[in-house]
């Protein structure tokens, strides 16, 4: 009986480097960007700061490159019966991600121009234009799908990868079990945040090892099958 061959497989390794630098994207969000209080001239001016800018800019590229990770997933699954869950969540995946970053856009244009503002004619109280546009019912619904979706897109994920064979079952976990708990940690004090975006990091770096991987391990045959 013939032993089959292994060849490369380029998506994997695309997936890997996509999930690991997401993750370290995500403890950049939750770490540079000041978490003053908002309502005071001291929060305004954290609107206009480097940190804001880059800690948002940093979330907006991670939730990016998640769901490009999960197409790079569904193609190292082609031709399994595990390839139409990993499309689905990078389907689900993609438009989770464009609704919030459609929200963070905001927060990072937004609230730089209110914080300018309120900073030159020292009025706190313009911080409440802020809240207002944070909270419009509109953005607010978007926000939360996109979240809600994300949360989704995380756990057929991790069913795929569990369902593989070619990756360990428990590497898609952690982070599935962080990106469904990605609206709560929004209420956390600043430390909570890093915490979780350093969990996020070490999990999607667990995620893009395995990846990596088995990118040099999959069979060259017919996996219709598998």
């Amino acid at each position: 009986m013939s032993i089959p061959q292994t060849r490369q497989d380029p998506r994997a390794r695309m997936g890997a480097l996509a999930f690991g630098i997401a993750g370290v994207l995500f403890v950049i969000y939750e770490a540079a960007a000041p978490r003053a209080d908002q309502t005071t001239l001291e929060g305004a001016e954290s609107w206009t700061s480097t940190g804001w800018a880059v800690g948002h800019l940093a979330a907006i590229l991670g939730l990016t490159l998640i769901p490009l990770g999960y197409g790079a997933l569904r193609g190292h699954l082609e031709g399994t019966r595990n390839e139409k869950t990993a499309f689905a969540a990078a389907t689900i995946g993609y438009i989770g991600s464009a609704l919030t970053i459609s929200y963070y856009g905001a927060e990072v244009y937004g609230l730089k121009a209110i914080g300018q503002r309120a900073v030159e004619d020292g009025d706190a109280t313009l911080t409440a234009v802020g809240d207002a546009f944070r909270m419009d019912p509109t953005a607010l619904a978007v926000f939360v799908i996109g979240l809600a979706l994300i949360a989704v897109a995380a756990v057929l994920a991790a069913v795929a990868v569990w369902r593989s064979g070619t990756l360990r079952k428990w590497s898609g976990v952690p982070l599935a079990a962080l990106l469904v708990t990605m609206m709560p940690q929004y209420f956390l004090p600043h430390v909570g945040r890093i915490a979780w975006g350093a969990m996020v990091t070490v999990a999607a770096l667990w995620l893009a090892a395995e990846l990596w991987r088995a990118a040099a391990k999959r069979p060259e045959r017919d996996l219709q099958n598998a």
